[in-house]
C-alpha cells in the first residue's frame, strides 16, 4: 500500500529575483509556494540534489531559455521521493525512490523542498545508491553516455578524454570501458588527479600541466571535449574518427567536431542501472561534498572554481 504524504503549502528552497552572481542574487526563502502539478508530473521531496556548470550561468543569466521568467530555483539534479502523481502518470506511484534531472527547468528546478518533475524525467533510484550518490548522476552520466552514443564509440576503438577527473569526465571514462567496450582510454587531468583517473579505468593518465596531449603520437578514434579545447583535439583524433564537445562555441565547429546538448529521459538512466547496482560504474563526488542545503552558496563558489573532482551534492535537503 503507498505511503501517505503530508504536502505542505509552502516549502524552502533557494530563489532568484534578478539575474546576476550567485552570492548577490541567491537567496533563501523560507515560504516559496509548493509547485503545482502539470499533467504528466510527479512531486518529488527532494532529499537530494547536486550542482552543475549551468546552474550558474543561469543564475548569471548568461543562459537564457525560451518561456523563463523570474523569480526561479536554480538546480536540475535530484533524488527524492514521489509524494503526489498528477494525471496522466503511467508508471510511477507514490513512495517511489527516484532520481532524474528536470530538462525543462525554466523556472523552478531541484533546490527546493519539493519539485514537480515530468515523468519521464525520472528513474527508480538503483537501491545500492544513497539519495546524494544518486543525485550527482542524472546529468552527467546522460551526458556522457549521449555523447560517447553519437560520437560512435564501440568495442575494441581508442577514446581520448578532455578533463577526466571533472563530473561529466569520470563518468566518460567508466562507460567508455564497461559500456562500450573501449579498447584503450586515455584522459586528461592536473597532477594531483592522475591516480584517480587510472582507479576509474583510464589506461593512460595524462597530466596537463606537463604535457600537451596533441603533441603525443598516440591518436584516438573518438575525442571527447568537455574543458574547450576543440582546436586541440581536433590534432588529437585519427583520420576517420570524431570528436565531440559539450562546452558552446562561439565559432564553427572544425570538422569532424559537432556539440552535444543531453537530453532527460529515464530510458538512459533505466539502461544504465544494472551497471550501477553491480559497481561497475560509480557516482564519483568531490571529497568537499556534500553541502549541507543552508550551504548551497558555498557549493555554488566551489563550483566556479572548476577545481572540483566529480560533482558537488547538495545533502541532506530539510
Amino acid at each position: 500500500m503507498a505511503a501517505n504524504f503530508v504536502i505542505p503549502t509552502k516549502m524552502k528552497a533557494w530563489v532568484y529575483r534578478e539575474h546576476g552572481d550567485v552570492a548577490n542574487v541567491l537567496g533563501l526563502d523560507p515560504e516559496l509556494k509548493v509547485p503545482e502539478l502539470q499533467e504528466g508530473q510527479v512531486l518529488v521531496k527532494v532529499l537530494a540534489a547536486a550542482l552543475n556548470p549551468i546552474d550558474p550561468a543561469r543564475v548569471k543569466g548568461v543562459i537564457k531559455l525560451p518561456g523563463f521568467s523570474l523569480p526561479a530555483v536554480p538546480g536540475y539534479d535530484l533524488a527524492g521521493v514521489v509524494v503526489k502523481v498528477g494525471r496522466e502518470v503511467k508508471e510511477l506511484k507514490v513512495g517511489d525512490e527516484v532520481y532524474g534531472f528536470m530538462f525543462h527547468a525554466k523556472k523552478d528546478g531541484t533546490l527546493a523542498e519539493y519539485a514537480a518533475v515530468e515523468e519521464s524525467f525520472l528513474a527508480l533510484k538503483p537501491k545500492k545508491l544513497r539519495f546524494g550518490e544518486a543525485a550527482s548522476l542524472p546529468v552527467v552520466i546522460q551526458t556522457a553516455y549521449g555523447g560517447l552514443e553519437r560520437a560512435g564509440l564501440s568495442h575494441g576503438k581508442s577514446l581520448l578524454v578532455l578533463g577526466g577527473a571533472g563530473g561529466v569526465g569520470t563518468l566518460i571514462i567508466q562507460l567508455a570501458k564497461e559500456v562500450f567496450g573501449a579498447s584503450r582510454v586515455a584522459a586528461t587531468s592536473s597532477t594531483g588527479k592522475l591516480e584517480l583517473l587510472k582507479s576509474l579505468g583510464a589506461d593512460l593518465a595524462i597530466d596537463y600541466t606537463k604535457v600537451n596531449f596533441e603533441d603525443l603520437p598516440e591518436k584516438f578514434d573518438v575525442v571527447y571535449d568537455t574543458v574547450g579545447e576543440i582546436e586541440r583535439a581536433a590534432k588529437a583524433v585519427k583520420p576517420g574518427g570524431s570528436i565531440v564537445t559539450i562546452v558552446k562555441q562561439n565559432k564553427t565547429l572544425p570538422p569532424p567536431a559537432f556539440f552535444f546538448a543531453v537530453t532527460s529521459n529515464r530510458s538512459t538512466l533505466e539502461k544504465l542501472k544494472p551497471f550501477l547496482e553491480s559497481g561497475k560504474v560509480k557516482p564519483v563526488i568531490d571529497p568537499k561534498s556534500p553541502f549541507p542545503f543552508s550551504q548551497a552558496i558555498e557549493a555554488f563558489s566551489y563550483l566556479q572554481t572548476r577545481r572540483a573532482t566529480g560533482k558537488l551534492v547538495i545533502h541532506p535537503v530539510p
